[in-house]
């Protein structure tokens, strides 16, 4: 069991490491709910993320906008990531004497998750409770899903092939300047 998940992580390093990032994904969500997902980065680490979803437990309709930040695991393409916004939601059903109607629940979202962006697909597991400040079935919603995504826009830069060149020629000049123990006993020279 212990060399076959050895395998399998060395296996996909070399995946991760080489896929693409982006700036805008869009794609669907499965879980304890389900909807439809466009995420968009807005700065190096950070993107903000519009969920449209129905529920399986509840009779209602929700939309959730929220802003995350991005920790880098192996790469850029492989992250975890946490953040939080707000959501609305839309009771879908009418009320009976037995089961009243309730009011639609208004409040704010959490997330955290993991990420990696393999080619144009970007997948993501992720917990996301919700806390109802006003309405709702309950005050808190534990919710949990997948969110596959195809990736729309890529990042501009990582294509750019003079960039690229660019990028290469820094990294191995920092990397002629430091010396075996990793530190530039030379830093006068950069100014």
């Amino acid at each position: 069991m212990k060399q076959r998940t050895i395998l399998t992580i060395l296996f996909f390093l070399p995946v991760l490491a080489f896929a693409q990032s982006y700036n805008t994904a869009l794609g669907m969500r499965l879980g304890t709910d389900y909807g439809v997902t466009i995420k968009q980065r807005v700065a190096k680490t950070t993107s903000l993320e519009a969920i449209i979803q129905s529920s399986l437990q509840r009779e209602e309709a929700q939309i959730t906008l929220l802003a995350e930040q991005h920790f880098p695991l192996v790469s850029r393409r492989f992250n975890v990531y946490a953040g939080g916004g707000l959501h609305k939601g839309w009771v879908t059903r009418d009320g009976t004497e037995e089961d009243p109607i309730y009011k639609d629940p208004f409040g704010l979202s959490l997330i955290a998750g993991i990420e990696a962006s393999l080619g144009r697909l970007n997948v993501s597991y992720d917990f996301k409770p919700a806390i109802n400040l006003s309405g709702g079935k309950h005050t808190i919603y534990s919710q949990t899903g997948v969110s596959l995504r195809y990736v729309i826009v890529k990042r501009p830069w990582l294509n750019d092939p003079k960039a690229k060149r660019k990028r290469q020629r820094e990294r191995e000049r920092r990397r002629r300047k430091k010396n075996d123990d990793g530190f530039n006993w030379k830093f006068w020279e950069n100014w």
